[in-house]
């Protein structure tokens, strides 16, 4: 069941950020004016998929507490990596953003190192 948790966390923590990245696109830039900002970024927290992604993150730190019950931190932690590789695979995939020899290189390393890592319990 532990490893539920740290799934659930990676999950929620991936969801909110692919959204959140998908709607700011759609929103717009953040303006210059300090009193701009504010108000922008007031708007923006009450767009529904926004407030979803900022829920999931919550959601995210709900999974962590219950994954915390099960694992030690330094063991457990090393698996979150996990959720930078899904990011950069599903930026990829849905924003089209640019495949590089480094991140292909730092996924890679990532990746190994959850291995390894998850060797040591």
């Amino acid at each position: 069941m532990g490893y539920l948790y740290i799934f659930g966390t990676i999950f929620f923590t991936v969801y909110g950020q692919m959204v959140l990245k998908w709607r700011i696109n759609a929103i717009g830039q953040l303006p210059s004016g300090s009193l701009e900002k504010v108000l922008f970024l007031f708007k923006t927290v009450f767009d529904p998929f926004i407030f979803s992604g900022l829920a999931a993150a919550f959601i995210a730190s709900l999974f962590w507490m219950a994954a915390m019950t099960k694992f030690s931190l330094s063991y457990a932690y090393p698996f979150t990596s996990l959720s930078f590789v899904l990011v950069v695979v599903l930026s990829i995939l849905f924003f089209h953003e640019a495949i590089t020899v480094y991140k292909v290189v730092g996924l890679l390393l990532v990746i190994i190192g959850v291995i390894v890592i998850s060797q040591s319990a």
